[in-house]
């Protein structure tokens, strides 16, 4: 059996896909609220910081890995316009569900896929965008899911991780003492589930940080790869050019 880490534990990497697929079988249905409640609303900030960094066009082709409740499938969909897609995915049920039915309440009727990172049903050189955002920390083989972004990548193209990352050195004892004596009760209270979200503030501690996943990117075959810290580095944007 081959390990890999959930959290700050060691499990077979075939258990590791059904205890995250729990964690956001959990969560879904608050997801929104606790990330307003977990960030004081600064994740509304990055995402449109990340819309920004985007820089779509009109008529440009976009995939939106673990894309969740929608927020980012919906304002690039409203950059691309009509004679644009934006392809709307994640690989939990339940979260690619309370996103799809966000977005049609909202009038947009976006292509929806189940899809695993790691093997995504899509043709090479594709899309002008791949987005995740919240999402490389929960995938076990990484490098593997990054090559997978790059293939589906047309030439030039442009891939964006927004991820939780390594924060500024003087802020780390007070970022730990939050996040692992808040967070679990925050997730008690609201969403009656302490332990997702225990995972969730270790799962940011494994994640690699901002030099490690930058090397990360261009071993996957990203030529230029620019790191944008937000924040403080709680969060960090990495934006990458398949060349």
């Amino acid at each position: 059996m081959t390990q890999t880490h959930f959290g700050f534990q060691q499990v077979d990497e075939r258990e590791k896909a059904r205890k995250v697929r729990g964690v956001f079988d959990s969560v879904a249905s608050k997801y929104d609220l606790m990330n307003d409640l977990m960030s004081a609303g600064l994740h509304r900030a990055w995402k449109a910081y990340t819309v920004q960094v985007a820089n779509l066009k009109p008529g440009e082709r976009v995939l939106d890995i673990a894309g969740g409740t929608g927020d980012l499938s919906r304002a690039f969909a409203r950059k691309v316009g009509d004679s644009g897609v934006v392809v709307h995915t994640d690989i939990n049920e339940a979260m690619l569900r309370q996103g799809r039915d966000r977005l049609l309440d909202e009038g947009l009727i976006l292509p929806t896929s189940l899809a695993d990172a790691e093997k995504l049903p899509f043709k090479s050189e594709s899309f002008d965008l791949v987005s995740v955002a919240f999402g490389l920390r929960n995938m076990t083989h990484k490098d593997q899911a990054l090559a997978e972004m790059c293939r589906v990548l047309k030439p030039g193209g442009r891939l964006l991780v927004l991820e939780f990352s390594r924060i500024a050195e003087p802020l780390r004892k007070p970022y730990d003492w939050y996040s692992f004596n808040i967070l679990p009760k925050l997730g008690s209270l609201f969403a009656g589930d302490a332990e997702s979200y225990r995972y969730l503030a270790e799962s940011i501690r494994m994640h690699p940080d901002q030099a490690t996943l930058k090397a990360m990117m261009k071993a996957g075959g990203f030529g230029h790869v620019d790191v944008h810290n937000l924040s403080a580095g709680i969060v960090a944007l990495h934006a990458g050019i398949k060349c």
